[in-house]
């Protein structure tokens, strides 16, 4: 072998040797299971209060004099805090989101120092947020039946505890959800991806919940 040929060889080899192996095929990002598997879920859930809504719709249009003597019942500004602090619950619950992303399940510093909260914390904030939703609904539903408003006094009762009822019992779901996260936060020895992954689902639930509330409260109190 010539001298240029054995150095155009040791060019060759070392090319080889040193150069970024790259895969055959490239590498596709799947989509998380339980991520897809909540959101189909959730189209479901969205179109079954769509018929409580054509329900609420269709029985309002053939009862209009009832309606506007049933809808002078309601408490406007009650509802409206308690639709404020649902709201609320949203912006809390999405901080614990990030908190878990950043897999931090408590919190890194002392109590008061909210920007050093954990997932737990923010879920909890978020738990007693929605508990006092739950309180308040109770509340309302406890003033209307004073008022003889109730599920069999006539449709307008019928519609407003069906689909403000079913809501709240999602809102109940939702809570016993966070405590599961909560819960599961604390038994497991190490807060990973798959903890996190269980707390980003459980936030599409609550705003999913949150956003139906919206559509109900326009409707029932607003759009009266």
């Amino acid at each position: 072998m010539g001298t240029l040929d054995f150095y155009r060889h040791n060019v060759l080899v070392t090319s080889a040797t040193h150069a970024p192996s790259t895969p055959a095929h490239p590498t596709l990002n799947r989509p998380n299971l339980v991520s897809v598997g909540t959101v189909v879920w959730l189209s479901s859930e969205l179109m079954f209060f769509a018929g409580l809504f054509a329900m609420y719709f269709t029985l309002r249009s053939t009862s209009g004099s009832l309606w506007a003597e049933e809808t002078a019942k309601l408490n406007f500004p009650f509802a409206l805090v308690n639709t404020i602090v649902l709201v609320a619950s949203s912006f809390t619950c999405q901080m614990g989101v990030f908190a878990a992303e950043r897999l931090e399940p408590r919190r890194r510093g002392r109590l008061l120092q909210f920007t050093r909260w954990g997932m737990t914390e923010w879920f909890a904030l978020t738990f007693l947020m929605g508990a006092f939703f739950v309180a308040g609904q109770t509340t309302e539903y406890a003033m209307l039946v004073s008022e003889h408003v109730t599920l069999s006094a006539n449709a307008y009762g019928s519609a407003f505890f069906m689909t403000t009822g079913f809501h709240g019992l999602h809102v109940i779901g939702g809570l016993i959800a966070f405590l599961f996260i909560i819960g599961r936060a604390f038994a497991a020895k190490k807060f990973g991806h798959f903890e996190a992954t269980s707390a980003i689902v459980t936030s599409y639930y609550w705003h999913f919940v949150d956003v139906v509330w919206i559509g109900l409260f326009l409707v029932i109190y607003v759009l009266k």
